[in-house]
């Protein structure tokens, strides 16, 4: 395929990547779309087949098209959903496997593809492939970037939990929104519901999401603090809901505590990357020691306002979780069993 002009500069490459298999496309891919919503997919066919029937069920007048990445070279059980709704013309779109296994490869893979592919974008969504757009959510996201002007736009993720006796855990940390209205915002935090417009990937440099976060998770975090630290605007819509299936095995108390020390480990690396000098380091590290016996007074003050020791050990995981980042342990749950590289 021959290289797009996508408007960057030329420092940052957003060509199609050539070990990146275009396994499928849509008949008709219009290179003018300036909408474009993105999809990291890892060995969940049946759930990205509902995230691609809550997109073809939007209630917009927008024309949008969609990029599908299969980050399982291995299995590729993604690509057959992937080919069936693109073939039906419910939207226009491609579907590509990155090779390279990893939570970043797989995000950065959509977003180069979408950036080389549909140079009149302006505005770049993420759904993650366990998630459902409501009716409205495209719609929602891209009235607010216009009418704010804002550089990035979220929104809530809401759990829903496939053992309906856990609906308790809504309020937990790990699942509850970061805020409860809409309107300017200091950051985001993950990409599961966002909106990111073009001139933002010129600014942050290539790759967007840091590959040392590949397996750890949170090159989202690092995205969005890159994004603040450039002083870009964030805008928050509390009405552009997703649903996010939630399995009995993320609702464990043992996946509970690897979450809170794996939040910990990425705000430590997040911190680590913005301390340039030795001495800066030193009082991060002091910082996340100190952080300890606090994180007992925290959780003392969740478990009277919630009743609910998973929901008042997190603070304390978040800051053993930061402290064990500091020595060189750390969580990889984005690193699969089988690994193509």
């Amino acid at each position: 395929m021959s290289q797009i002009s996508t408007g960057l500069p030329e420092d940052v490459d957003t060509t199609p990547d050539a070990s990146r298999a275009w396994v499928a496309i849509s008949p008709a891919l219009d290179p003018s779309i300036e909408i474009v919503v993105c999809i990291p997919s890892f060995r969940r066919p049946q759930h990205l087949r509902q995230t691609l029937e809550s997109l073809a069920g939007q209630c917009t007048g927008r024309r949008f098209a969609v990029v599908i990445v299969e980050n399982d070279a291995l299995r590729t059980e993604s690509v057959p959903v992937a080919a069936e709704f693109l073939a039906s013309g419910k939207f226009p779109g491609l579907c590509v496997v990155e090779p390279r296994q990893g939570n970043c490869h797989a995000i950065n893979a959509a977003f180069e593809t979408a950036l080389a592919t549909f140079p009149a974008a302006t505005d770049f969504l993420m759904i993650d492939d366990d998630e459902i757009a409501s009716p409205d959510w495209l719609e929602l996201m891209v009235s607010a970037a216009e009418t704010t002007g804002a550089d990035v736009v979220g929104g809530p993720v809401l759990p829903n939990f496939d053992d309906a006796l856990k609906r308790g855990l809504r309020r937990h940390p790990a699942f509850a929104p970061a805020y409860d209205s809409s309107g300017p915002v200091p950051v985001i935090y993950g990409c599961g519901n966002c909106l990111i417009r073009r001139p933002v990937f010129a600014r942050v440099g290539a790759p967007a999401f840091d590959l040392r976060f590949n397996f750890l998770g949170g090159g989202d975090t690092d995205f969005f603090y890159r994004c603040r630290r450039l002083g870009m605007g964030f805008h928050w819509v509390s009405e552009a809901t997703i649903n996010e299936t939630v399995p009995q095995s993320r609702t464990s108390l043992s996946w509970l505590i690897t979450r809170g020390l794996r939040i910990g480990a990425i705000n430590y690396h997040v911190q680590r990357k913005a301390t340039p000098t030795a001495w800066s380091r030193i009082r991060l590290g002091l910082k996340l020691f100190a952080a300890l016996p606090l994180s007992l007074t925290y959780a003392v003050r969740a478990f009277l306002a919630e009743r609910k020791p998973s929901i008042a050990m997190h603070p304390m995981t978040v800051a053993v979780g930061g402290a064990l980042a500091a020595i060189g342990i750390e969580p990889q749950p984005y690193k699969a069993s089988k690994i193509v590289s």
